[in-house]
């Protein structure tokens, strides 16, 4: 995976907060392996706290004196990127972001920019205040990805996934899925209460894995509109693989068997290993969003 060095990265898509101390809710849900269980197949990958009874606090995001300090001063170019995790995220960010804003207009839509925060240890959103533990999420009150970049070490060291850059990239791509799936209105087709292997929950999510892989197949031929160059310049078998790998880590059914010991789809909400991995290799292999309607089967 690597990006264009010369590549200006825009910053402004990315408001660090990290090492800030946040006021607001303490984040709450219920304790014992049931409280597990529920917090990670709820919120990995998917989004607002408020889905799993998280506490409301401030829903105000607090400045900070940290806020985009991190980010705006080390990663200027593409070739930070190539060398800092968080410089590699914001490249990422920058490089969905401009095929989202020139696949909309294309397909008659308008496609609106989505801030991602860098946070640790906790952050209030419009969809309550949430901790480090809920992995990443996407909240639709104020249309943003919130990433804890530790979690990346837990994807690996936890879930059992191989790591490697694009399955970061993976991660933030999906997260995205869901911020067109809200500009689309689709997203609150997930929020019917249901569980289970055929539900909208479900469903959701794994049109977000497609759409991900969507953004992977046009990545390295998208121009950014200032250079007129594609922000990121080369994927390889390798990095797809890896994504792959991230998808299916955290199937429904992979962590289940790994934190209850047993597999229960009566209430998946995010799919099988199986599943993510089929609907991202669509959107990969297609790089039609069209083809991302998992709502049809």
């Amino acid at each position: 995976m690597q990006f264009d060095d010369d590549a200006d990265l825009d910053t402004s898509e990315v408001q660090d907060v990290r090492g800030s101390r946040v006021p607001g809710g303490r984040a709450t849900i219920g304790g014992g392996i049931v409280g597990i269980i529920a917090l990670v197949l709820g919120l990995l990958f998917g989004v607002g706290p408020e889905q799993l009874g998280l506490s409301s606090g401030d829903s105000t995001p607090a400045a900070s004196v940290s806020a985009q300090g991190q980010v705006q001063a080390s990663c200027r170019k593409g070739r930070d990127a190539n060398t800092r995790e968080d410089c590699r995220v914001l490249a990422v960010v920058n490089s969905v972001q401009d095929y989202w804003s020139q696949e909309f207009p294309r397909r008659g839509g308008r496609y609106t920019p989505a801030q991602t925060v860098f946070f640790t240890g906790r952050v209030p959103t419009a969809c309550g205040t949430a901790t480090s533990a809920v992995g990443p999420f996407y909240c639709p009150g104020d249309r943003k990805v919130y990433l804890d970049l530790g979690f990346f070490d837990d994807l690996r060291t936890k879930f059992g996934s191989t790591g490697g850059p694009f399955a970061q990239a993976y991660v933030v791509a999906h997260e995205y899925g869901h911020h067109i799936q809200n500009l689309m209105g689709t997203l609150a087709r997930s929020q019917d209460g249901r569980q289970g292997a055929g539900s909208n929950a479900v469903k959701v999510e794994l049109q977000a894995d497609c759409y991900a892989g969507v953004w992977a197949h046009h990545a390295t031929t998208t121009p950014d509109p200032k250079t007129g160059r594609p922000v990121l310049t080369r994927l390889t078998d390798q990095d797809i693989e890896d994504g792959l790998d991230a998808a299916a880590a955290v199937g429904d059914d992979r962590i289940q068997e790994k934190f209850q010991g047993r597999v229960t789809p009566e209430s998946w909400t995010h799919g099988s290993a199986q599943q993510r991995q089929q609907w991202f290799r669509t959107g990969f292999d297609t790089g039609d969003m069209g083809r991302c309607n998992t709502f049809a089967r």
